[in-house]
């Protein structure tokens, strides 16, 4: 008598960033020959995008490892796979910021000492617990999200700035939308702690606010632009003003820490598809730089 053969059965397909909305595009930006000064011609703007960029490599490192290692403590297959797609563009904005900003000390905009500031900076957040850590992660991530979201919305800020320059901040912004609730669900998954997220705004302000605002200073000074009120003034209106690109945001930091906070209740899902198809749709600005496309399509 033939054996019957018992059919084998089938592991569970492993997701991926992609298939739960956040893929890891693999873009290679075209870094333009932009102006100096390639927001509205003014230096105090510019070096302070300038900041951000330094800020953005040691920062995405900062993120990552936070996330990684709770890793082997989640059990759901979806956000497991939310949490590589989150690695995954994460890693890549860092590399691509490094790209940027080897283009800004070519143009001699020194982003050394941001570089060495905001290391110093998240020297200090390392030294913490690891919760705490990933709840300032949450925090700051709760802060790009927010910074993502206006950019994409702020259509007088964007007209102001180089085309081609600002295509890297707008996919950058777009990608924040897509995963910005990622690493607070891995901090629900572990023990969310409200504690730990109100002592998060002071642990990151009182360590990133003055790496910020002394590289600023630092860059300000090197491009003689210390002296220059009007400059300093429209700049400030821009960056820190009420209707400036940081400054509408701040009135909102204060929702980390509610209660009921969670990033998904601001829904920016309809914005995040406006500009997935204006970037990487048909005739998208971006679509030729994405060397995966289609694998990242969703």
């Amino acid at each position: 008598m033939n054996a019957v053969a018992t059919p084998r059965k089938s592991s569970p397909r492993k997701l991926a960033g992609t298939s739960v909305g956040i893929p890891p595009r693999q873009l290679n930006f075209r870094i333009p020959q932009a102006p100096r000064y390639f927001l509205d011609d003014n230096a105090t703007a510019t070096t302070f995008i300038a900041v951000l960029s330094a800020f953005f490599p040691p920062g995405e490192d900062f993120f990552v490892e936070s996330v990684r290692r709770f890793r082997d403590r989640i059990d759901d297959p979806q956000l497991k796979a939310e949490v590589s797609g989150f690695i995954g563009q994460e890693a890549i904005h860092g590399r691509e910021h490094e790209r940027l900003n080897e283009m800004f000390l070519e143009q001699g905009i020194d982003i050394t000492v941001p570089d060495r500031a905001v290391k110093a900076a998240l020297w200090v957040l390392e030294r913490l617990p690891h919760r705490q850590q990933l709840a300032c992660t949450t925090f700051m991530e709760h802060f790009t999200a927010l910074l993502g979201e206006q950019l994409l919305t702020d259509e007088n800020f964007r007209s102001s700035a180089h085309g081609e320059m600002l295509q890297l901040w707008l996919w950058h912004a777009l990608e924040e939308l897509e995963h910005k609730a990622v690493a607070y669900d891995v901090y629900e998954t572990v023990g969310n702690r409200r504690l730990e997220r109100i002592l998060a705004y002071p642990l990151v302000a009182g360590t990133m606010l003055p790496a910020v605002f002394a590289s600023w200073g630092w860059l300000l000074a090197r491009e003689g632009k210390l002296g220059d009120r009007d400059d300093i003034r429209h700049g400030f209106a821009m960056m820190l003003g009420r209707s400036g690109l940081i400054g509408k945001i701040l009135p909102k930091m204060g929702l980390f820490a509610r209660k009921d906070f969670h990033p998904s209740k601001r829904n920016t899902k309809a914005l995040e598809q406006t500009w997935r198809e204006r970037l990487f749709g048909e005739g998208g600005t971006l679509r030729e730089q994405v060397k995966n496309l289609a694998s990242t399509v969703h």
